[in-house]
């Protein structure tokens, strides 16, 4: 019974440390959406800048998370999340001290590459030192931290946005201290138990090394996986996407709010969506998880509808995002997370998850080109092609990778791992 306290705390710890990349990730990216406006005023640029730097820093974290997620299965998954944290701290500093605008284009590429290629291989390690019993609690934990990450830069900017470049560099600051915090309490983390037996069928096996080793990712059943769990984050993340860069356009520009109204608004679904994760956590490792995810599902396309037919207005925006913002937690991007453990084994976990992740990222980047010209030609369409991704998304989950078989149940690595348990 000890052993076993033991061992959960420890995975939960594994969790904690693994899962602060989705905080970094979430702070990356917001912090950036104000840290461009504040550096513009004082280096002298406008949207023809801030622009392709927000585009670098999106497609940065598709490339990383596909390099990453490979470098993670062939070399280890505790190796790969120092290099990338160590990475990510450096894109931080550089962004901090910027002393003009040239150094924010390597600034931003190191952080977004940086944080792209550490989620694959950290969320890899987190579901490895989870059991069959917690594994889909502890990955969604981690989307209560990315919930974390945005509730804390959002209070920073509206602490300090006042004070101009200060601000931004604060919020750049405040990534680098927490990175390089996680850096070094990861340190004392050990390798993954399941990725070092798989390491050493590697080592024996030339069909698990090179060009070849992607060769079970083609076989029918990974392929497979692979294909439904891609489209589906990327057609559930195109809602998401378009809620999170847009909602304050929505609020102010459409519907006519003030900024300090749309902020106020935006905390508060915020907090919601984060409450409703713990939902998520309660169900998603029992046998009705598919049930909650339907009505969630539901839940979310009703949340679409209020604003498309009856029209954008503060109080439609704020009952879609309520209900969005519980939906959501549910049948969204957390469930993506808890599949791509499930499906894929050990030797491949971490690059399939960094192909699912780098596509999704790119087709957030060009559906996200056309949402201006969406909004100038009838703002309500937008919740008409969240609606009708939606879903699409969500009926591959249902009808598709729902009925797929868990690659947990005969992962030669993780029971393994779970005999070692045992028998210690």
């Amino acid at each position: 019974m000890t052993t076993t306290r033991s061992a959960t705390r420890h995975a939960w710890w594994v969790a904690f440390l693994s899962g602060m990349v989705s905080y970094l990730d979430a702070g990356a990216i917001v912090t950036t959406g104000t840290a461009l406006v504040l550096y513009g005023k004082e280096f002298g640029f406008g949207i023809e800048t801030i622009a392709p730097l927000s585009s670098i820093l999106t497609f940065a974290i598709a490339v990383g998370a596909l390099i990453g997620g490979r470098l993670g299965d062939r070399f280890g998954r505790r190796r790969i999340f120092l290099l990338t944290l160590s990475l990510f701290a450096v894109g931080a500093a550089v962004l901090t001290f910027a002393p003009g605008t040239a150094w924010l284009y390597p600034g931003i590429v190191l952080l977004g590459f940086a944080a792209g290629a550490d989620l694959p291989v950290s969320m890899s390690m987190i579901a490895e030192a989870a059991s069959d019993a917690n594994r889909g609690k502890m990955v969604s934990f981690t989307h209560i931290l990315w919930m974390g990450g945005v509730i804390i830069v959002s209070l920073l900017g509206a602490l300090f946005g006042d004070l101009g470049v200060i601000a931004a560099r604060i919020l750049y600051g405040h990534l680098l201290v927490i990175a390089v915090v996680v850096l070094v309490l990861r340190l004392r983390l050990p390798e993954s138990k399941a990725w070092q037996t798989t390491a050493s069928l590697m080592a024996v096996d030339p069909e698990m090394r090179g060009l070849r080793a992607f060769k079970p990712l083609l076989t029918r059943r990974y392929l497979s996986a692979l294909v439904a769990t891609g489209v589906f984050y990327a057609l559930v993340n195109i809602a998401a996407n378009i809620n999170g860069q847009f909602s304050t356009y929505m609020y102010t520009t459409v519907a006519g709010a003030k900024v300090s109204t749309a902020s106020t608004i935006g905390m508060i679904i915020t907090l919601v969506s984060a409450a409703s994760l713990l939902l998520l956590m309660r169900i998603v490792d029992g046998r009705r998880r598919m049930i909650w995810f339907t009505i969630m599902a539901v839940l979310s396309l009703v949340a679409f509808m209020i604003p498309a037919l009856i029209g954008v207005t503060v109080s439609t925006l704020v009952i879609f995002g309520v209900l969005y913002s519980i939906g959501g937690a549910v049948a969204g991007e957390p469930m993506y997370k808890v599949w791509s453990q499930e499906l894929f084994p050990t030797s491949h976990r971490a690059t399939a998850q960094g192909i699912t992740i780098a596509f999704t990222r790119i087709v957030a980047a060009l559906v996200g080109l056309l949402i201006p010209s969406l909004i100038a030609f009838g703002a309500s369409s937008i919740f008409f092609l969240m609606a009708a991704t939606s879903v699409v998304a969500f009926a591959i989950g249902i009808f598709w990778i729902a009925r797929m078989p868990k690659a947990t149940d005969d992962d030669p690595a993780l029971k393994a791992t779970d005999t070692e348990s045992v028998a210690a």
